[in-house]
């Protein structure tokens, strides 16, 4: 044995020839041409069909941008609000003075649980 012993080497699940008579008709497709705002265009293909439409946007491939179907007017960039911490949020949905009185509150119950009141 030549092959190593091996009768089906090089073959995997799937493999061999497959045509239009083993597979079946493809299904028709038509392609659809988008633009970005960077003027990218990209051209997915979808299925035809009665109840099978083309999405109005699509993300550029390239930039990651938006893309529309009209060449002279593409949708604008999404603008991405930049990260915030937590303590951001906080003093968003509070006040200094509130700040101020929570911390107090929270150190008064500390030193009361430790036993040690400070003045």
């Amino acid at each position: 044995m030549a092959s190593g012993g091996h009768a089906i080497r090089g073959s995997r699940v799937g493999a061999g020839p497959m045509g239009e008579t083993e597979r079946g008709e493809a299904a028709p497709r038509v392609k659809v041409s988008y633009w970005c705002a960077n003027g990218h265009e990209t051209a997915p293909s979808f299925s035809v069909g009665e109840d099978v439409e083309a999405p109005v946007h699509w993300d550029c491939p390239q930039c990651g941008y938006p893309a529309g179907m009209d060449p002279a007017n593409p949708p604008s960039p999404v603008r991405n609000e930049p990260y915030k911490t937590h303590l951001a949020y906080v003093k968003e949905r509070r006040s200094e003075e509130d700040g101020a009185a929570l911390l107090a509150e929270a150190l008064e119950a500390l030193h009361t649980r430790r036993g040690s009141i400070a003045s």
